[in-house]
């Protein structure tokens, strides 16, 4: 009997989920305890980060061998497309505007997180990569969180200012119903998910290198 694509998901998002103490920076910036120059290499690196993954979105849109997997592909990228002038506008609030964003160096062990989306998106099953990437979320949600609370508490952003981060933080149905879609369609097509589960492990290890990276 095929398995639940909600099993399937709780299983990858429980085994793949981070340590309590494996991001050093969020705690920092939900105390207080960040610089600001921390927040502005921040926001330069998920400029190129969001910028990346909206492409590597639509690639893996395009390959996908069925309907739920490109739709959900495709809303991804969607949402790239929506968050980026949020991203924009933490920047400005960081004292970075667009010509500070671009010309911003950014660090390879920021940059690895996007690189391997980019992999993914060459050289992975469609299917796997959707499993990979949807475990990661809501350790990403959390952190977004964590990271909005500090801005406001500590820093003095308002919510324009935070938008990027609650953004992420605030629940997403129909992306969740989209991937147990195209889970449950591979599912009954009968893929196993252990090469995604390997993938995903990567994809959370590239997550905290970013993080950590920032943290110095």
């Amino acid at each position: 009997m095929t398995i639940p694509a909600r099993d399937l998901l709780e299983t990858a998002r429980r085994e793949l989920a981070p340590g309590p103490d494996d991001n050093r920076l969020v705690p920092l910036v939900a105390a207080g305890k960040a610089g600001r120059e921390v927040l502005g290499a921040l926001a330069g690196e998920q400029y190129r980060i969001i910028n990346s993954d909206w492409r590597s979105f639509l690639t893996l849109a395009a390959r996908g061998g069925d309907g739920p997997t490109r739709e959900f592909f495709a809303g991804l990228a969607h949402g790239e497309g929506l968050v980026l002038p949020k991203l924009v506008t933490f920047a400005a609030a960081c004292g970075m505007d667009e010509a500070a964003l671009r010309e911003y160096r950014p660090r390879a062990g920021c940059q690895a997180y996007p690189a391997y989306v980019a992999w993914l998106a060459l050289n992975a099953d469609p299917r796997d990569a959707v499993l990979a990437l949807v475990a990661n979320f809501a350790a990403w949600g959390e952190y977004c969180g964590a990271v909005a609370r500090g801005l406001r508490e500590h820093y003095g952003f308002d919510d324009n200012g935070c938008a990027f981060f609650d953004f992420f933080a605030s629940p997403a149905p129909e992306v969740e119903q989209q991937a147990l879609a195209a889970v449950q369609t591979a599912l009954d097509a009968g893929w196993d998910s252990a090469t995604a589960l390997g993938y995903g492990r990567l994809v959370q290890d590239y997550e905290l290198m970013f993080w950590n990276t920032l943290a110095g």
